[in-house]
C-alpha cells in the first residue's frame, strides 16, 4: 500500500472535457529540481493541458551528472551543479512547449516556477549585460556559457561548509540566535554559509562576481531579460534574511563575509528581496520572437520547490501537510511567529499568504524505510497483514511507547537505534507481540510529529485539517491513526503536491487575485477528499499519551 502516487504524464494534451471546463487565458509553471526541468502549462480553470520535462541525466549527458548533480571524487561532501546545464535544459523544455498542439505559448499571460531550495548561482560581471541583449537567432546556453564567475554551483545536497556554519553562528552569538532572527539554525546547505566558503576559499571568483541569485531567481532572471529579485520565502532558506522585517540581516551578512566593509558588498550582490506575490515585469524580447510569448506576458517572482509545493496544497491558517516519504515532513502555516522552538526545524515566510504570517518545515528522516523495515520483520513484507496487526491492538496500544531510528534523526537529534518502553515507563528489548510492535511504530512515529509542530506553535482547533501526500498516504490504516494521534480530520488529493503547479497558482492569483486570500480564490481547483476522521475517544488518548512520550524522548536524548 505505501507506494507513490501515480505521476501525471509526460505531455497532457487538452481534450474536449478539459476544453469545456476552462480555455485561456492560460498560465506557466516551471520546477528546476535536482534531477529535471518540468514545465506546466494550465488553463483558466487551473488544469493541467501541457507538460514537458527534461531529465539532466538521460537528456544532457555530457555534464556527467549523476542524480542531477556532480560529486567532488576528492571530497563527497562537495556536490554542485552546472548553471549552463539548467540553462541548456530550460532550452530543451521551451522547444518541446513550442512543438506541442495545440500551440498555447502565445495565450500564456504569465509565467512563475520553483528552484531547489539553498543552491546559488555568481553571475559574472557583465551578466546583466548579457541578459538584456541575447538573440533570438541563437541557443540561451550559448550565449551565457560565459556569464558565471562559479561555473560549478553548490546545490543543497552539499555539506562541505561545517566551519563557516560556525563562523556564522559565533558572529551573531550562537545557533539559537540566529534561528531567531532567520528562521532557522545555520545549516552546511543554507545558502549563506556556501557563499561564505566561496568568499574565503575562491576570493578572485567572488570578486568578480556581479550577482548572487538563487535557482528560483536565476530562472527568473532568465525569463525577466534582468537580475530578478529573490523572493521572500525562498530568501527565508539562506540564514541571511531577518523573517521579521524582510531585509537581509547587516549582522548575518558581516557574519558570512565579515571583512570590513564586505557585508554591505555582499547586499549589493544579493540585491533587495522581493515579495513572493510581486510581478517583477514583462518577459524578455528574446522569448517573445524565439518561441512566441506574447509581449505582455508578466513574470512573476519564483521562490523555492517547497514553498511552490505549499502554495500547490493550499493550506488554510490552521491546516497541516504530511508528506509520507523516505522522509516524513510537515508543513505547517502560521499565522504568526512562535515564542520558542527555534530551531527545531525551518521557518519561511509564507508565500500565499500575507508578510507577516509564516510557513514551517519539519523534516523527520525516519519515514517510509523505517515502516517498511517493520512490516518486513514483523508483517512476513506485507502490507495487508501489517494493517490487520494494526486493527488488532487498541488505540493506545496498552501504554506501549516505541521509538525506532534507522538514521541518525534530525529532529530531535537521537542517534539511529530502537528505544521500547512499557506503560509503567521501563524500557524493553522487545514487545510482546508483532502487533504492539506494529502500532508502536505508528503511533510513535505520528506522536513525534505532532509533539515537535506544537513546540514551534502549532495549534490543533476544531478547524484544523490534515493534508496527507506521499506514498504513505495510499494506506488507510496509517492515516486513520494519523487522524487520531492529531485529532483532525485527514484528506488526502487526487494527484501528488508539485512545485510547478503551485507556480501556475501563484501567477493567476498575483495576476487576477485582487486582494482576496490565496486560499479562497484558489481552493475550488483543490480536489480535496476527506478519508477519516478520528475517533471519538482520540483526544483524551493521545493528548496523554503525548505527555509520556515527550518524557520519554527526553530520557532518550538525554543516554
Amino acid at each position: 500500500m505505501e507506494k507513490g502516487h501515480k505521476k501525471r504524464d509526460q505531455r497532457v494534451i487538452m481534450d474536449d472535457e478539459t476544453e469545456q471546463s476552462g480555455g485561456g487565458p492560460f498560465y506557466l509553471g516551471f520546477d528546476l529540481s535536482t534531477q529535471s526541468v518540468k514545465a506546466v502549462v494550465t488553463n483558466d480553470a487551473l488544469q493541467v493541458v501541457q507538460e514537458v520535462s527534461v531529465k539532466f541525466d538521460q537528456d544532457l549527458p555530457e555534464f556527467g551528472t549523476s542524480g542531477g548533480a556532480n560529486r567532488d571524487p576528492t571530497n563527497s561532501k562537495v556536490v554542485t551543479a552546472q548553471p549552463i546545464m539548467w540553462v541548456k535544459a530550460m532550452g530543451l523544455v521551451l522547444e518541446k512547449l513550442r512543438l506541442l498542439e495545440p500551440p498555447l505559448l502565445d495565450q500564456i499571460v504569465g509565467i512563475s516556477g520553483a528552484g531547489q531550495q539553498h543552491g546559488s548561482v555568481f553571475w559574472k560581471r557583465g551578466g546583466l549585460e548579457t541578459l538584456r541583449n541575447l538573440d533570438p537567432d541563437k541557443f540561451l546556453h550559448d550565449q551565457l556559457a560565459f556569464a558565471f564567475a562559479i561555473q560549478n554551483s553548490p546545490i543543497w545536497m552539499d555539506s562541505s561548509t561545517s566551519e563557516y556554519c560556525d563562523m556564522l553562528e559565533k558572529a551573531v552569538g550562537g545557533a539559537e540566535v540566529l534561528a531567531k532572527l532567520t528562521g532557522s539554525r545555520a545549516y552546511e546547505r543554507f545558502t549563506g554559509s556556501q557563499i561564505s566558503k566561496i568568499f574565503h576559499t575562491k576570493r578572485e571568483a567572488y570578486n568578480a562576481t556581479e550577482r548572487i541569485s538563487l535557482v528560483s531567481s536565476f530562472i527568473a532572471s532568465i525569463f525577466l531579460g534582468s537580475y530578478a529579485a529573490i523572493d521572500y520565502s525562498d530568501a527565508s532558506g539562506m540564514n541571511l534574511l531577518d523573517i521579521r522585517e524582510k531585509t537581509w540581516s547587516p549582522i548575518c551578512l558581516a557574519g558570512v563575509v565579515p571583512e570590513e566593509g564586505e557585508g554591505a558588498n555582499l547586499a549589493e550582490k544579493l540585491g533587495p528581496p522581493t515579495p513572493t506575490e510581486a510581478v517583477l515585469g514583462t518577459i524578455s524580447p528574446y522569448f517573445v520572437e524565439r518561441y512566441g510569448f506574447s509581449s505582455d506576458c508578466k513574470v512573476v517572482a519564483f521562490t523555492g520547490d517547497n514553498p511552490s509545493s505549499f502554495a500547490e496544497m493550499c493550506l488554510g491558517a490552521n491546516d497541516i501537510a504530511v508528506s509520507l516519504g523516505t522522509s516524513d515532513t510537515l508543513f505547517l502555516s502560521m499565522p504568526s511567529l512562535p515564542q520558542h522552538g527555534f530551531g527545531e526545524g525551518h521557518i519561511f515566510v509564507n508565500p500565499i499568504a500575507s508578510k507577516d504570517h509564516y510557513m514551517a518545515l519539519l523534516c523527520f528522516k525516519n519515514g517510509s524505510l523505517t515502516r517498511e523495515r517493520i512490516r518486513r520483520d514483523y508483517a512476513n513484507g506485507s502490507w495487508s497483514i501489517f494493517n490487520e496487526l494494526l486493527d488488532s491492538t487498541p488505540r493506545g496500544n496498552f501504554g506501549n511507547v516505541g521509538f525506532y531510528y534507522d538514521l541518525w534523526e534530525i529532529i530531535p537529534k537521537i542517534k539511529n537505534g530502537d528505544h521500547k518502553f512499557n506503560k509503567e515507563g521501563s524500557k524493553l528489548t522487545k514487545f510482546t507481540s508483532n502487533e504492539v510492535e506494529v502500532r508502536a511504530l505508528i503511533e510513535g512515529q505520528f506522536l513525534s510529529r505532532r509533539l515537535h509542530a506544537e513546540k514551534i506553535g502549532c495549534k490543533i482547533t476544531k478547524e484544523t485539517k490534515i493534508l496527507a501526500t506521499g506514498g504513505g498516504s495510499a494506506n488507510p490504516k496509517i492515516l486513520q491513526i494519523l487522524s487520531d494521534v492529531f485529532n483532525a480530520p485527514v484528506y488526502v488529493q487526487g494527484d501528488s503536491n508539485s512545485a510547478d503547479l503551485g507556480a501556475c497558482y501563484r501567477v493567476k492569483h498575483a495576476l487576477y487575485g485582487e486582494g482576496r486570500p490565496f486560499d479562497q480564490f484558489i481552493q475550488s481547483v483543490q480536489a480535496y477528499q476527506k478519508v477519516w476522521d478520528p475517533n471519538k475517544d482520540a483526544k483524551e488518548i493521545y493528548d496523554k499519551m503525548l505527555q509520556r512520550f515527550a518524557i520519554l524522548e527526553q530520557t532518550i536524548l538525554n543516554l
